[in-house]
C-alpha cells in the first residue's frame, strides 16, 4: 500500500507534490521521509510522507553544513582569518608536520588528519573534545595541502576545536546560540532530552543482489585511507547507518555526523543563510556565500577514489551531486540519503531526509528529481 502524500506546496509548484508522489508510490511501502524548500526566504514545499512532520531523523554528514555556518559567521565578523595558521589558535596541532596548516586547508579537507592508526571508540566519536585531542598528536596521512581526502568523521571536531579556542564556546553552544535558537530550527547539534520522543529510529537498508556484487568489487582493505576515515580499521568498527541511534551521539551532537532534524529544520537553515526569513535578515552576506561556494578541492578524492569537490567546509553541489543547480551553490548530503543546499542565483533553499538507510550512502538517488522539480518551479517563479 502506497503512503498518503501530505503537507502543503504554494502556487507554481504543483509539479513537486506530484513528483514526490511518484517517487513514493515507487518506494517500499513503509518508506517514511520529508521534503521542504523555501524560495528567498519563503516556504514553498513542505511535504511528508511517513512518520509527521514533526518526525526528526538523522542527517549525518549533513550536520557538516550547520558546523561550518558557525565558521563563516564567526570568519564574517573577523573572530577567525581563514589564512591563519590552525596553530594560531590551537597551538597543540602543531604536532607530526601539521604546524603550516591554515584555517583554509582544514576546512577545505586538505590537512589529511582524516583519521588516526588505531581509530576511535563510539564514546570518542560522540565527543568532539575527544577526538581533537586525539587528532593534534597524528601524523597525516599525506602532506597537507598537497591533496585533498573527506575527513568523514572528524572535520566538525578539528573545526570546532578552532572554534572553542577562538571563542571559549564549543561549536555546538555557538550554533545554538547564534542560530538554531533565533531562528527556530528544527535542526539539532545535541538532542534536547525534550525532543527525544520526536526521534526515528535510522533503519538500515539491505543492497540489492546487483548492490552487493558492487560494493564487493570495489577495493577495500582494512587499512585503507577510506577505512581510517570511515573508522574501519578499529576494533570495532563504526557502523555508520545506525549511527544516530546511539543516546549518546544524539546527545552530544558531534558537528560531523551527530546532527537531528527534520527536512524543515535542513531547508530552514539553508534559507536563514542566504534570505530574510521571518523579516530576519541573512545569516551571511552575499560576499561570504561567494567565497563558501568557490572551489577550493577540487578533482581525485584520496578518501572517496572519485571525483569530489568541496568549497569551505561545503560541498560545492552543483558540481558533483546536481549540476542544473546555479554556479556557487553551497549544501552537504547525509549519509542515510539526506540532501540539503543553498542556491543564492535562484534564492532556493532545500532539504530532504528519509528514515531509511538508503544505498550506497550519501545524497539518496531520487534527491536529482526531486530538487530538480524544486528548482524548475522556482526559476519559473
Amino acid at each position: 500500500m502506497t503512503q498518503e502524500i501530505h503537507g502543503t506546496v504554494a502556487d507554481g509548484f504543483e509539479a513537486v507534490r506530484e513528483e514526490f508522489a511518484a517517487f513514493v508510490a515507487e518506494e517500499r511501502p513503509d518508506y517514511e521521509g520529508q521534503l521542504c524548500a523555501y524560495v528567498h526566504g519563503r516556504k514553498v514545499v513542505d511535504l511528508w510522507a511517513g512518520g509527521d512532520a514533526g518526525s526528526l531523523y538523522g542527517v549525518y554528514s549533513s550536520t557538516k553544513g550547520a558546523a561550518h555556518l558557525v565558521v563563516a559567521l564567526l570568519v564574517q565578523e573577523g573572530t577567525l582569518e581563514l589564512d591563519r595558521k590552525v596553530t594560531y589558535y590551537w597551538p597543540e596541532f602543531a604536532a607530526e608536520g601539521k604546524a603550516g596548516v591554515t584555517l583554509r586547508e582544514l576546512i577545505a579537507h586538505r590537512a589529511g588528519v582524516v583519521g588516526t592508526d588505531t581509530g576511535f571508540t563510539l564514546a570518542e566519536l560522540a565527543d568532539d573534545r575527544q577526538l581533537a585531542e586525539r587528532l593534534a598528536d597524528q601524523r597525516p596521512f599525506w602532506r597537507p595541502g598537497t591533496a585533498f581526502g573527506y575527513h568523514a568523521l572528524v572535520i566538525g571536531a578539528l573545526t570546532g576545536e578552532v572554534v572553542r579556542r577562538a571563542t571559549g564556546r564549543t561549536l555546538q553552544e555557538v550554533y545554538e546560540e547564534r542560530i538554531r535558537a533565533p531562528y527556530g530550527l528544527d535542526f539539532f547539534l545535541g538532542l534536547p532530552a525534550a525532543h527525544e520522543p520526536r526521534f526515528r529510529t535510522a533503519q538500515p537498508m539491505a543492497p540489492t543482489p546487483e548492490q552487493r556484487a558492487l560494493l564487493d568489487s570495489l577495493p577495500s582493505g582494512p587499512h585503507t585511507l577510506a577505512a581510517i576515515a570511515f573508522n574501519q580499521h578499529a576494533p570495532e568498527p563504526t557502523d555508520l547507518a545506525t549511527l544516530p541511534n546511539d543516546p549518546g551521539v544524539r546527545a552530544r551532537g558531534p558537528a560531523s555526523v551527530g546532527g537531528v532534524a527534520s527536512a524543515r529544520g535542513l531547508a530552514a537553515l539553508y534559507a536563514a543563510a542566504i534570505s530574510e526569513v521571518d523579516e530576519k535578515a541573512p545569516l551571511l552576506k552575499p560576499d561570504t556565500v561567494a567565497e563558501l561556494g568557490q572551489f577550493h578541492s577540487v578533482g581525485h578524492d584520496l578518501v572517496a577514489r572519485s571525483h569530489r569537490s568541496f568549497g569551505l567546509g561545503f560541498q560545492t553541489t552543483a558540481d558533483v551531486w546536481h549540476p542544473f543547480l546555479g554556479a556557487g551553490t553551497i549544501g552537504h548530503s547525509g549519509a542515510g540519503g539526506c540532501q540539503a543546499f543553498a542556491d543564492p542565483r535562484s534564492g532556493l533553499a532545500y532539504g530532504y531526509t528519509r528514515r531509511r538507510y538508503a544505498f550506497p550512502g550519501g545524497a539518496a538517488p531520487e534527491n536529482d528529481r526531486l530538487a530538480r522539480a524544486v528548482h524548475t518551479a522556482a526559476l519559473a517563479r
